[in-house]
This record gives C-alpha cells, sequence and structure tokens, in this order.
C-alpha cells in the first residue's frame, strides 16, 4: 500500500476505540499468560491497512514506516503528554560498525515514518482511541545532521570497543541512554542485564513532528 493511500485510510479510524477494532480484526490483546500483548494497538493498525505480521527491519510497508505511539492525560502539566518514547530499530553491531548513516535502517524508516497517535489511560483495559495521523521526515537539514550525529557517534563507540578486544555483543553493553540528542540507545529486551539494545525516539524529537495539539481527543 502507498503512504498516500495508507493516510487516507488512517484518517477515516481516527476516534475509533482500538479494542473493540482489535477484536473486529481478531488481534489477541493478551497473550496466554494473560499478560498484555504489548505491540497489539500496532498489530491492530497494521491488520486494518492490510499488512501481514512480520519483525522486519526495513521499513514495513516497504516505501515507508508505520509507528503507534501513545499519549497520556498529565493531570499536573494539564495537557496531552507522550507515555514513553519510540522504538526505531534493533541495532545489530555487526551491521552497525560498516554501515554509514544514509544506508542505514534507522534512516530509512525515519525517512518515510507515519506515526499514528492513541490515547490511553492508567490501565491497559481503559479505552484507547486513535487520535491523530502524522508525518515524520529528516528534510529539514539541522534536523538530519542532529540525527545522524546520534547515530555515528553510537557507531564510534561500538567500534572502538571491537577493536579494544570485546565481542560484538559486549560492544552494544557500553551504549548508554545518556547518548543523543534526539536519538539514543537503549536496552531492548526483559530485565535488568539485557544485552540487546535498540534505537529511540527521544521526546524532543517526536515533538518536532507531533503537535499533540491539534489531536483529536475523545
Amino acid at each position: 500500500m502507498e503512504k498516500r493511500e495508507a493516510l487516507l485510510k488512517l484518517d477515516k479510524l481516527i476516534g475509533r476505540e482500538l479494542h473493540q477494532l482489535a477484536k473486529e480484526l481478531d488481534i489477541p490483546i493478551y497473550g496466554p499468560s494473560g499478560k498484555v500483548n504489548k505491540g497489539w494497538a500496532g498489530h491492530t493498525i497494521e491488520r486494518y491497512l492490510g499488512l501481514p505480521l512480520n519483525s522486519s527491519k526495513s521499513p514495513n510497508f516497504g516505501s515507508w514506516e508505520l509507528k503507534v505511539v501513545p499519549i497520556r492525560w498529565s493531570p499536573r502539566k494539564k495537557q496531552w503528554v507522550f507515555k514513553e518514547t519510540m522504538a526505531i530499530t534493533m541495532i545489530d553491531p555487526y551491521n552497525l560498525i560498516r554501515t554509514p548513516f544514509e544506508k542505514s535502517y534507522l534512516y530509512q524508516k525515519l525517512q518515510r515514518m507515519v506515526v499514528a497517535v492513541r490515547s490511553v489511560g492508567n490501565k491497559n483495559e481503559d479505552s484507547s482511541y486513535l487520535v491523530g495521523i502524522f508525518e515524520i521526515s529528516l528534510e529539514n537539514e539541522k534536523i538530519f545532521q542532529q540525527v545522524k550525529e546520534d547515530y555515528e557517534k553510537v557507531r564510534r563507540v561500538v567500534a572502538e570497543k571491537i577493536e579494544e578486544g570485546y565481542s560484538y555483543q559486549e560492544s552494544v553493553t557500553f551504549l548508554s541512554g545518556r547518548m543523543g540528542i534526539y536519538i539514543q540507545p537503549r536496552t531492548k529486551g526483559k530485565g535488568y542485564g539485557s544485552i540487546t539494545r535498540a534505537f529511540y525516539c527521544r521526546k524532543t524529537f517526536l515533538e518536532l513532528f507531533l503537535d499533540l495539539s491539534k489531536v483529536g481527543i475523545q
């Protein structure tokens, strides 16, 4: 599906309650153990658009990438805020040190990304509505250069640690969520001590493209 067609179709979803849509499309919200299937909302929207569920590193619609971001109401700030940072793609240290930014999966995804914003409550069973559709790109030169710098810094750290004799898996443990202005490397996986890392968008980056004052909150 081309991005323009998808944007039109997604626009028709604004205001829909996503738990109900998940049931209609046979997407499980809870796993066999009873725990929440964390990706249920994204899987629901992907199936609505006709995308088979997969974990490809490339943009999931071929020419563009879809992400779903939750927002919540902050009583203290009296406004809608991002519930969490947004994961973009896993960090594979072997490919990372061999891939300049312009050839990376990170660049491919951010260059043509559509973000579906959904409202959430304090509990998973609280109603969740699709409330806005936004686009992200790196056409702005200043933003492009900062994201590239964030990526290349991560790349340098991993390359340096491998040169010092650490294994590929060990090299990523030297990455820190404190790194990066717009894009940060963070632990991806269950529990403390996980050795997997992924690139995440900081909330300051999301704020450049996602204006939460314009979302249609139910």
